[in-house]
C-alpha cells in the first residue's frame, strides 16, 4: 500500500487525519491508543490481546515515521511502542465503526469504562475559604 499523502493531527479534537488519494480518514485517539498493535496491546494471540481502559481523553504527544511503510505514535499516557503501517491504518478507517463497536462492546462486558480511573483519596474537593 502507497503511504498516504498527508497525515494532521488536530490536537484539540484529538483526532489523526489520514490522506490517501482516494480517501481520508479522521481516527480518534482513542481509537487508535486502544487498538495499539504493539505486543503491549495486543500480546502474541487473539486470547493475549489488553483491554484499554480510561483512554477516552488520550491524545497524541508525537508521531514519527518508520521508513517508508508506517508511523510510531506516541500517546500522552506514556504508550509509544505501537507501529502503524498504512495498511493497518487504512484498515482502522474503513473498519472504524465495526472496531469502535467492538471495543464498547467489549468495555461493557468488562464493566470497565472509557473514562479515566481516579483512585480514592487521590481528589479532594477545594476546602472552604479561610
Amino acid at each position: 500500500m502507497l503511504a498516504p499523502q498527508k497525515i494532521t493531527y488536530h490536537k484539540i479534537a484529538h483526532t489523526l487525519e489520514v490522506a490517501w488519494a482516494d480517501t481520508t480518514f479522521t481516527l480518534p485517539a482513542e481509537l487508535l491508543r486502544v487498538y495499539s498493535p504493539s505486543a503491549e496491546v495486543r500480546g502474541h494471540s487473539a486470547e493475549q490481546r489488553k483491554l484499554q481502559t480510561g483512554k477516552k481523553n488520550v491524545g497524541v504527544r508525537s508521531i514519527e515515521a518508520i521508513g517508508n511503510y508506517a508511523i510510531r505514535i506516541s500517546f500522552d499516557d506514556g504508550h509509544d511502542t505501537g507501529i502503524y503501517s498504512w495498511e493497518f491504518l487504512h484498515d482502522l478507517g474503513s473498519q472504524q465503526d465495526r472496531y469502535w463497536q467492538e471495543y464498547l462492546s467489549e468495555l461493557k462486558t468488562a464493566n470497565a469504562s472509557r473514562l479515566p480511573h481516579i483512585p480514592v483519596g487521590q481528589w479532594q474537593p477545594p476546602g472552604p475559604s479561610r
